[in-house]
C-alpha cells in the first residue's frame, strides 16, 4: 500500500526560525517597494522626506502654462523661485544630492517593479523552502 503526500503521518518542509526571519524581512521589503499605481513605493516616500523634512529644499517649478507667460508677477516668481533652486542645486555636494533624492521616483514604471518584487518573492520562498527546510512528520 502506497502512502499519499497528504496522509497525515506525510513528511513536510517547514523552515527553521531563520529561515521564518529572512521570509519575514522578504515579505516586509516587497511590502515597502511596492509602488502603487499613481505614486511613489512607501520607500520611495521616505527616501523623499528624510532628505527634507522641514520641506526647506526648493524644487524646480513646471514651464508655466500658455498665456501665463504674459503675467509679469507669474514670471517673475518663477523666476525668483527657478534661481534660488539653480543657486542651492549649484552648492554641489550633499546638497545637489538631497535635492535630486526629495524629488525621485520610483526607477521602474509600476507594472514592471511589481513583477520584479514577485520574482523576488517567489525566488526567496523558494531558496528557503529549498535549502532551509527541515523536515517534520
Amino acid at each position: 500500500m502506497t502512502r499519499r503526500d497528504d496522509s497525515p503521518g506525510a513528511s513536510v518542509r517547514q523552515p527553521s526560525v531563520r529561515g521564518w526571519w529572512i521570509l519575514l524581512l522578504a515579505s516586509l521589503a516587497i511590502v515597502a517597494l511596492w509602488p502603487p499605481q499613481e505614486d511613489r513605493s512607501l520607500v520611495v516616500k521616505f527616501v523623499n522626506w528624510i532628505v527634507d523634512p522641514g520641506d526647506g529644499l526648493p524644487i524646480l517649478p513646471p514651464q508655466l502654462e500658455m498665456g501665463m507667460g504674459d503675467d509679469p508677477q507669474m514670471v517673475e516668481l518663477r523666476d525668483s523661485i527657478v534661481q534660488r533652486y539653480d543657486r542651492m542645486y549649484s552648492l554641489g555636494g550633499l546638497t545637489r544630492t538631497r535635492m535630486d533624492l526629495k524629488v525621485a521616483r520610483d526607477p521602474f514604471d509600476p507594472t514592471s517593479e511589481r513583477q520584479l518584487l514577485l520574482v523576488f518573492g517567489v525566488v526567496v520562498g523558494f531558496l528557503v523552502w529549498r535549502f532551509d527546510g527541515e523536515r517534520r512528520t
